[in-house]
């Protein structure tokens, strides 16, 4: 859309510095990311999967020394039993495993460094870490008597901020990624209002004059699984790990691909490789290769 488009589709906007806007007719919007999750996991449940929650501790393996093509000398692990540190207990459950999927989000780079993941030589395939850590992200929630109107779309303004409507009542949930330099310590989660008032309300005031009149009734904040390596996710077999699967590193994304994420590591458990999406680029061999998955037009 030009500019005039823009303005004339949603006059609430400020045109200023918009060369080209991009607007989704069919095929976008917004879901409850909760309210998925648990629809996802009562289905699993009656479909007899046992969900048991605690923290793994350890992983117990076998190993095998072998040469590779190029004469460097591997180990090659298989996990047969995982310990699991229960809720409110200091005993730990061991549970036996063939298989398993590596997906604990932000974190899930300490799972694998458990597993041996990363304990070799610099420059080298043992020693290549999976690249994941937890980043804090802030939540908004604000007021505005004179916002837009319910043909809202879900916003992302050039500046990294991004904002859209939520319910009836003039409420608004938004943010913005800070940049590397403000990263916040992901040890807590306690949310920093003036990071909204310094670095997310400028943007949106700018974009949406009407925001110049909000007021902010709530925040959170939660953890992205970050991939420091390209932002991108990690799927697939660990190659020195061999019953290792990763489903991680999203850096935001996660619960839009996780659809097509759980089917792609469903079949290469079930089936060996990929049946209908071919999803081997996002391999973590690439992090050994330094070939990265980049992505240049996302917020």
């Amino acid at each position: 859309m030009s500019p005039e488009q823009l303005q004339n589709k949603f006059p609430w906007i400020n045109t200023e510095g918009v060369a080209l806007a991009s607007y989704g007719l069919e095929g976008e919007g917004w879901f409850d990311p909760w309210c998925l999750l648990q629809g996802l996991q009562r289905k699993v449940q009656s479909m007899g999967v046992h969900f048991c929650h605690g923290e793994v501790t350890r992983f117990v393996s076998s190993s095998n020394r072998m040469e590779t093509m190029s004469g460097e000398e591997v180990t090659l692990k298989r996990i047969h039993e995982v310990h699991v540190k229960m809720d409110h207990s200091l005993e730990y459950q061991p549970v036996e495993c063939a298989i398993v999927i590596n997906a604990a989000g932000a974190w899930s780079g300490q799972i694998a460094e458990l597993a041996g993941i990363g304990n070799g030589p610099p420059g080298t395939l043992q020693g290549t870490k999976l690249p994941v850590e937890p980043r804090k992200r802030y939540v908004y929630l604000w007021h505005c008597p004179q916002g837009p109107g319910l043909e809202t779309p879900l916003v992302a303004d050039s500046s990294g901020a991004y904002f859209r409507r939520e319910g009836l009542g003039n409420n608004y949930l938004g943010g913005c990624s800070p940049t590397e330099e403000e990263e916040p310590d992901p040890g807590n989660l306690e949310v920093d209002h003036d990071f909204f008032q310094g670095k997310v309300w400028p943007h949106l005031a700018q974009r949406v004059p009407a925001f110049e009149n909000l007021k902010v009734r709530s925040a959170w904040a939660g953890y992205y699984d970050y991939n420091t390596f390209d932002q991108n996710g990690v799927v697939g077999p660990h190659p020195l790990v061999v019953n290792m699967y990763f489903a991680t590193g999203f850096s935001g994304h996660g619960l839009q691909q996780a659809p097509a994420v759980g089917r792609a590591v469903a079949e290469l458990v079930l089936e060996g490789h990929f049946q209908t999406i071919n999803l081997s680029s996002f391999f973590f061999s690439r992090f050994y290769l330094g070939e990265k998955v980049t992505e240049h037009n996302i917020f």
